[in-house]
């Protein structure tokens, strides 16, 4: 056969996405400008960026799922971007960072992972002011790390912390670097679009060859094909076409193989695996992952199956001493998108896998070596051992493979320590240390043989700072984990984790007395976890990881909201929905249903005590449903949910749209909603000269008749415009002109189109940005203009009353507060500013907002106390920042939601707080609570429409259908369309006034204080506040559940007074016995003559 027709044995590797409850979800990853590719992993670890800022990274286990908490432990190590972060080829626990702070720092990851926030890396090393772009590990040398930074190539000696090796003869930034599997020279390709082959230890130059590559200054990759003479670079041609070009380095000046992909912007990750040839070219913001085989011959490249899926922010590749190998994995890719990291799993397809497919895994490269970076740089080479990953060849058969973790303080003055010894890491798996340790570990636990000592080296500190002090210690005889001689921890049999699991857990249940408090004493069941503060501290001891409880689980957890009553307090005689277990209160409505059935066993044994005992839990049951009705707004913190977690967005029938419209215009300025809606009319801008304004009538939905639709004609272009809050006939439209014009519709609407206004308030001699009505005073209007000032009107006499001053470039928009006495605005130059108009021109408060500058929108919060700012990040990533309204220095929290050119425009709901953000263009409403508590702003479910949506108005509290529990009513501006959107909660008894969801709500929709009143500054009344409870309608507390005695004693009297004769109750018993006498009755069940299992097999 010829060689073109061979098949490859990795032909059809097929990608295998694991379900959603399989991936790390919920995770904050933004969109960062850098060359590294945002994820790294290890035998036992991944770590990848966390945030918009990317400053801090985060580290899981590697088999970590499910949805993770904002509060997760992280390294907070750098103050700026991390661009690239790689692992230790030989030791799993060892994370070096760079960052575009000029720093590289090396991380120790604790065996069991990340249990608290670290701050303190091991090593730091510096750049000089220069901007660090890449990092990485040498494959041979133990403890050598390479660094890039602009032009410059630095190797540093992690044993020794200083810097052995700089070059700085690349003129341009250096985009990447790869070494040699035998790691005798480094491939980089450079911005000055040459690739250059590197030897460190060449007399001389080091570089040592030097090729033109990709002729486009865009970011361009390098990896040298395992140990062979090739290399391959991606990258982007002159047409700005994604190329990949393969070289050997034997003929260095000519291209091998030129590959042309498509003319897609995101710059493509090469990660191969020498072992099997297979290239995986996964593109920043693409959805796609390419797989191709490499061959030495033509075509040298074969394409194989394509990954569809999510968008990728990074990807990584899977030691592969971590695959599954007895499930024919071949690589594992981990995807890093938005908010999720997916392992996808390429299996090669075969008829079994019971056995271990040898043709699939030849020998990989170990994790062992004897080089260390001194012995290196005086010339020696030395090869890494390979290793078999058949778990037959293994002594430990079919268990995985331990990981080497570490490091511990790494510095040493004396040449007998090793760097083995420095490194704290275990054994080799199947040795014979190992193995006898294991064996050993039943007599130390139990006190009969003695303690091995867990030695380190000690290393006496020296006049240089960077060194640092690690003694010898002993451990007590206490500590049921033994220490072989050499200061390694042994590794455990799952039978025995199993054993030790249960004594823990048998032996914390029963020593919950004492003086010390342990995590036993904070269980769910014990009567010192009483206090909020001893569960906010149990809450941060324990992992911030929330996984979700799987279908294999034996007792699966599951809420029942739905089965219990709401706690009222205008009912004494009611009984209250709280257990109360050990003097301890336990809303039953955060229990799950195994809880539930202890809470039963505990109510059982403890029912037949005194009366003081009954009086003892009356009083902790008062008090928890006096907790329990504290106004404090709900989160998603500390196992809280929110009420409108599950809230549901639901268009209009087509019978209450509005149809048929047309010529919409798409000119209108970003900083204008494009849209406005009261409850009798909208207002929607249309195309052509003249600044035309339709006005549609919501009293007659259907289709719009075909011809010229009536409308407002202002006569200049419209800037912006808006509905008078206490006038559904005023309408204000602001021009290019600086005039502000105002509109009376008369009631039945428009019938022909007009260009007479009410009345012309010539405002600026600039054009305006945007107008904004007062939200309590009748008549007063904001206006601000492209003169950077700030003015405010009063309606009635046309004058000025008010400027305000202070902005240095474009004014993006203004938010009233909800008393009326402050503003806020946000402006191009990044700053957020807080005014008092009738006290100063000047801002009183001021601080730094959305770095972009496309645009963006402010608005206030939780009663005034916060401000919300949406926008853009310097990378063009639309943002939701939550601030102090009294500390405007940096926000309290900033959720990350996607690149896309539209502002998010939000609007406030202050009764729920709740967060409606949409953009021009968007088909999704994100909904957000806002609390007064970490994480300040808490995602909620988001609405996702039909069709794009070109604007959304939302109405006045008064217009919702409390009796369908709707909270929120809104109209959707499409493309030919207006539609009604209602926001509800799903309720069971929703023929019930649902008033823990509709408190008295302020009245916005009147005036409160006049044009001169709020001038004056005499008389700042706040808005009174009005019940939407609709006449006739019970209120959810009113219902109360009956008590036990009294159920009891209603069935007496029902019986006493039942008008059933006496002979037939009689009559029906007698016949029932007789049925039961003529039955077998047995409790005896099938499984109870079948032979069991012995004990010993299950161990086995």
């Amino acid at each position: 056969m010829a060689w073109r027709f061979k098949a490859s044995k990795y032909k059809n590797a097929a990608p295998i996405v694991p379900k959603a409850e399989a991936c790390v979800r919920e995770i904050c990853v933004g969109s960062y400008q850098t060359y590294g590719n945002n994820i790294a992993a290890s035998a036992a670890f991944m770590a990848f960026n966390w945030e918009h800022t990317g400053s801090s990274v985060a580290v899981l286990p590697l088999d970590d799922c499910g949805r993770k908490s904002k509060t997760m432990p992280l390294l907070h190590g750098h103050t700026d971007t991390v661009t690239d972060l790689k692992f230790s080829p030989f030791h799993d626990g060892l994370l070096a960072t760079a960052s575009q702070d000029c720093l590289v720092k090396i991380w120790h990851i604790p065996e069991k992972g990340l249990e608290q926030s670290l701050s303190d890396p091991e090593a730091v090393f510096s750049h000089k002011q220069r901007r660090v772009e890449t990092v990485g590990f040498h494959p041979t040398a133990d403890g050598m790390m390479y660094s890039t930074a602009a032009g410059c190539v630095a190797l540093f000696d992690l044993m020794s912390q200083k810097e052995i090796f700089s070059n700085n003869e690349h003129p341009e930034v250096i985009q990447s670097a790869s070494w040699r599997e035998d790691g005798t020279v480094l491939a980089t390709s450079c911005k000055d679009k040459c690739v250059r082959i590197f030897d460190p230890r060449a007399a001389g130059s080091p570089i040592q060859m030097l090729a033109e590559s990709h002729q486009s200054i865009k970011d361009s990759r390098v990896v040298w094909l395992g140990g062979q003479s090739r290399i391959l670079t991606t990258g982007f041609d002159a047409a700005r076409l994604r190329q990949v070009i393969i070289r050997d380095i034997r003929n260095f000046g000519t291209p091998e193989k030129t590959l042309e992909l498509d003319c897609s912007t995101g710059i493509l990750m090469p990660l191969f695996d020498p072992d099997t040839n297979m290239l995986f070219l996964a593109g920043k913001g693409d959805t796609t992952i390419n797989y191709l085989e490499i061959t030495d011959k033509d075509p040298y490249l074969i394409e194989g199956l394509r990954h569809t899926g999510e968008q990728t922010k990074g990807a990584c590749l899977v030691p592969k001493r971590a695959l599954k190998v007895m499930e024919a994995e071949v690589n594992r890719v981990l995807q890093l998108t938005s908010n999720m990291v997916i392992p996808i799993m390429y299996q090669v397809p075969r008829k079994t896998y019971r056995d271990f497919h040898a043709d699939l895994y030849p020998e990989t490269t170990g994790y062992k070596t004897e080089l260390i970076a001194s012995e290196w740089l005086n010339g020696s080479n030395q090869a890494v051992p390979k290793m078999n990953l058949d778990p037959a060849k293994r002594e430990l058969g079919d268990e995985p493979i331990i990981p080497r973790l570490g490091p511990k303080p790494f510095s040493s003055t004396t040449g007998d320590v090793s760097f083995d010894k420095v490194f704290a890491v275990p054994l080799a798996p199947g040795s014979h240390e190992n193995i006898s340790s294991v064996g050993q570990e039943s007599n130390v636990g139990s006190g009969g043989g003695e303690p091995a000592p867990a030695i380190a080296a000690h290393v006496q500190p020296s006049a240089k700072p960077d060194l640092i002090e690690i003694e010898i210690k002993k451990k007590n005889e206490r500590e049921t984990i033994a220490t072989a001689g050499n200061g390694v921890q042994k590794s455990l049999t799952t039978s025995e984790r199993r054993k030790i699991f249960e004594q823990n857990s048998e032996s914390s249940e029963n020593s919950t007395e004492g003086e010390d408090r342990t995590d036993a004493d904070l269980r769910r069941f014990s009567s010192a976890r009483s206090s909020i503060a001893e569960r906010r501290r149990l809450y941060e001891n324990r992992s911030k990881s929330q996984v979700d409880e799987k279908a294999q689980s034996p007792v699966p957890l599951r809420r029942e909201t739905s089965k219990v009553e709401p706690v009222k307090l205008n009912q004494p005689q009611q009984q209250p929905q709280s257990n109360v277990i050990g003097g301890t209160c336990v809303d039953s409505k955060r229990i799950s249903v195994p809880e539930g059935k202890l809470l039963e066993e505990h109510r059982q044994q403890r029912g037949n005590n005194g009366a003081a005992n009954a009086a003892g839990l009356k009083k902790s049951a008062t008090e928890a449903a006096f907790s329990a009705a504290s106004t404090k707004r709900t989160s998603t913190v500390f196992g809280k949910v929110s009420k409108f977690r599950h809230l549901k967005g639901t268009p209009g029938r087509k019978s209450t749209h509005i149809e048929n419209l047309r010529n919409l215009s798409r000119q209108i300025p970003g900083e204008c909603n494009g849209f406005h809606a009261n409850h009798e009319r909208v207002a929607v801008p249309l195309s052509g000269p003249g600044g035309k304004i339709a006005i549609f009538e919501l009293s007659r939905p259907g289709r719009l008749p075909d011809g010229v639709i009536p409308s407002l004609v202002n006569g200049s272009n419209i800037m912006d415009f808006q509905w008078d809050p206490f006038d559904a006939q005023r309408l204000a439209v602001a021009c290019d002109d600086g005039i502000v014009k105002l509109w009376h519709i008369a009631e039945g609407g428009l019938s022909e189109p007009t260009n007479t206004p009410a009345g012309e308030l010539t405002a600026h001699l600039d054009k305006i940005y945007f107008i904004r009505f007062h939200p309590l005073a009748a008549d007063v209007l904001l206006t601000a203009s492209y003169d950077m000032t700030i003015k405010l009107w009063d309606l009635r006499t046309m004058t000025e009353k008010c400027s305000l001053t202070g902005h240095s470039d474009q004014i993006f928009d203004f938010a009233w507060s909800p008393c009326g006495r402050l503003g806020a605005t946000v402006c191009k130059d990044g700053k957020i500013r807080v005014y008092n108009p009738r006290k100063s021109e000047m801002p009183i408060r001021e601080g730094n907002g959305p770095v972009g500058t496309r645009g963006a929108r402010i608005t206030w919060a939780v009663e005034g106390q916060y401000i919300v700012c949406t926008g853009f990040d310097k990378v063009s990533e639309r943002q939701i920042s939550v601030y102090n309204a009294q500390k405007l220095s940096a926000p309290l929290n900033t959720a990350s939601l996607d690149v896309s050119p539209s502002i998010l425009i939000p609007y406030y709901d202050e009764d729920s707080s709740t967060l409606f953000v949409t953009g021009k263009g968007d088909s999704t409403i994100y909904c957000y609570e806002i609390t007064d508590e970490e994480p300040y702003i808490c995602p909620l479910s988001h609405h996702r429409c039909t069709s794009l949506h070109q604007g959304l108005s939302f109405l006045t509290k008064n217009h919702c259908d409390v009796a369908s529990v709707e909270f929120s009513k809104a109209y959707r501006l499409t493309n030919t369309t207006i539609e009604p959107l209602s926001f509800t909660v799903p309720r069971l008894k929703s023929e019930l006034f649902q008033d823990d969801l509709f408190p008295s709500t302020r009245i916005t929709w009147s005036a409160t204080l006049s044009a001169d009143d709020w001038f004056a500054s005499n008389n700042d009344k706040a808005a009174p506040k009005i019940s939407l409870k609709p006449e006739g309608m019970k209120t959810l507390s009113s219902i109360h559940v009956v008590p036990v005695q009294h159920v009891k004693k209603s069935l007496e009297q029902s019986a006493i007074y039942s008008q059933k004769p006496e002979y037939e109750i009689n009559k029906q018993q007698e016949i029932q016995k007789s049925v039961s006498a003529r039955m077998e009755y047995t409790t005896k069940l099938e499984q109870d003559d079948m032979e069991g299992v012995d004990e010993k097999e299950w161990q086995e």
